[in-house]
């Protein structure tokens, strides 16, 4: 296609500056977990090759070597394509096949571009395909993400919530279901609820990673595994568990896994599930430490930065907003991949590149807005006591616990009689003769109201 002039410092070759000069649309390459990954992926078709006797032992040592630098992020500089780019994501690939072999030149004591003692084709991209190499780098660079990066974050959430659920159960609170008075909890109990819905997640987040288990690596071209040794998949794919600590294995039908993407559509309704969980969280935080007088005020969130440039004194739940903000942007990401898993046609998806983006974004945006938002947030987090026992004094709903004494009817009557007069719950049933005093204080204990068993078991 003619000469090509590079910058003096590349490792890469021709074919990845066309790429670059053919796509400068948003100045953003694939995210480097995705070249680290494919790194690692041409590490293990290297190992794979010299097993199978088609790659030199040479050869191979000195590939692996390389493919190593660039899985542990040595190289990182000398990738930039940027991620709207041919969908395959071919150029990504010989970005990385012309990395590998220029740096074993380098290493050699070649030129670099002089193919020697690898060439990018014929020794890096031995037995393999852009599509079907890219798809399975895809899958291992993702799962990865999704064990290192987003399940230990989220982890460290959940335990800063059980940590305040043990704290906060002694504190009684009003519950609230429809933004109205319900019947009372412990704040603890809130909080085991949040730390359950964080535990879930991790859950989902692992469930997401057995997902991409399958790998496309040896369907080559358009799944039929031409120029390739049939053993070659397989093989891979249990080198790169040995590597990773993940469970992968050749894809039970190539072309599925080369021309449909239902797996990373199934990954980012986990992300979405999991941003989803955590925003509903978020919310709840900053409308329960609202104030702080005018609000709920039941919790007192850690004052982190000034609020407002023109209120003094204000502070406001900037972790919470934060993180909702961070949600809203998985969201919106996930429905880009179900878009882009819907638009594959025939034997090859074309939009790998972006989904990688897309994957990759939300894993990094998630994982850090979680530690952040367990670490500056919800580890300050305080009970305000006696607010929370203000409010379960003033609430009509405890009596509810009154319905097996006195009937649902009567009860009733008792609370809007309390509302109407301003009297407490206790002086209606007194003044009308439904309990003596005793009762009634037995049955307004909002301690027994948060209690397993009959009186907590209604809806």
């Amino acid at each position: 296609m003619g000469e090509m002039r590079l910058p003096d410092d590349a490792l890469y070759g021709a074919s990845t500056q066309r790429a670059v000069l053919n796509f400068p649309i948003s100045g953003r390459p694939l995210p480097d977990a995705f070249i680290q990954g494919l790194g690692l992926v041409k590490l293990a078709c290297a190992s794979a090759n010299e097993e199978l006797g088609k790659l030199s032992v040479e050869k191979s040592r000195i590939l692996q070597q390389v493919a190593r630098e660039v899985a542990e992020g040595k190289l990182n500089t000398h990738f930039p394509v940027d991620v709207f780019q041919t969908g395959s994501g071919t150029s990504t690939n010989m970005n990385v096949n012309e990395v590998i072999a220029n740096r074993a030149s380098q290493l050699c004591n070649r030129a670099i571009g002089s193919k020697e003692p690898l060439h990018p084709n014929d020794d890096v991209n031995l037995g393999q395909s852009s599509n079907d190499i890219i798809p399975t780098t895809l899958h291992v660079s993702v799962a990865c993400s999704l064990d290192r990066r987003l399940r230990p974050a989220l982890q460290h959430l959940q335990a800063a919530f059980a940590e305040k659920s043990r704290a906060f159960e002694p504190v009684i609170k009003i519950g609230r279901t429809h933004l109205m008075d319900a019947t009372p909890l412990t704040l603890g109990q809130v909080f085991s609820g949040y730390a359950m819905q964080v535990t879930k997640a991790v859950e989902r987040t692992e469930r997401a990673v057995k997902a991409l288990r399958e790998l496309a690596v040896g369907g080559t071209a358009v799944g039929t595994g031409l120029n390739c040794h049939p053993k070659f998949a397989a093989l891979v794919a249990r080198k790169l568990s040995e590597e990773t600590g993940l469970p992968f294995e050749e894809a039970r039908n190539h072309f599925e896994a080369q021309g449909g993407r239902d797996d990373a559509v199934e990954v980012a309704g986990h992300l979405a599930t999991i941003a989803a969980s955590l925003s509903k969280i978020a919310n709840d935080i900053r409308l329960l430490g609202s104030g702080p007088r005018a609000g709920f005020g039941e919790i007192r969130l850690p004052a982190t930065q000034p609020g407002s440039s023109i209120m003094p004194g204000k502070v406001n739940p900037v972790m919470c907003e934060m993180l909702v903000q961070v949600c809203i942007y998985v969201q919106g990401l996930s429905n880009m991949v179900v878009a882009c898993g819907r638009d594959g046609h025939f034997e090859l998806n074309v939009t790998i590149p972006l989904i990688a983006y897309a994957l990759h974004e939300s894993v990094e945006v998630l994982a850090n807005g979680a530690r952040q938002f367990a670490d500056a947030c919800v580890m300050g987090l305080e009970a305000d006591e006696s607010r929370c026992r203000e409010l379960v004094d003033r609430s009509l709903m405890l009596v509810t616990a009154l319905n097996p004494l006195i009937g649902y009817d009567a009860a009733a009557a008792v609370a809007k009689e309390a509302f109407a007069s301003g009297r407490t719950l206790k002086e209606v049933v007194l003044a009308k003769g439904l309990l003596d005093e005793a009762q009634v204080d037995t049955a307004l204990d909002p301690r027994s109201m948060t209690e397993p068993g009959e009186r907590g078991a209604g809806a």
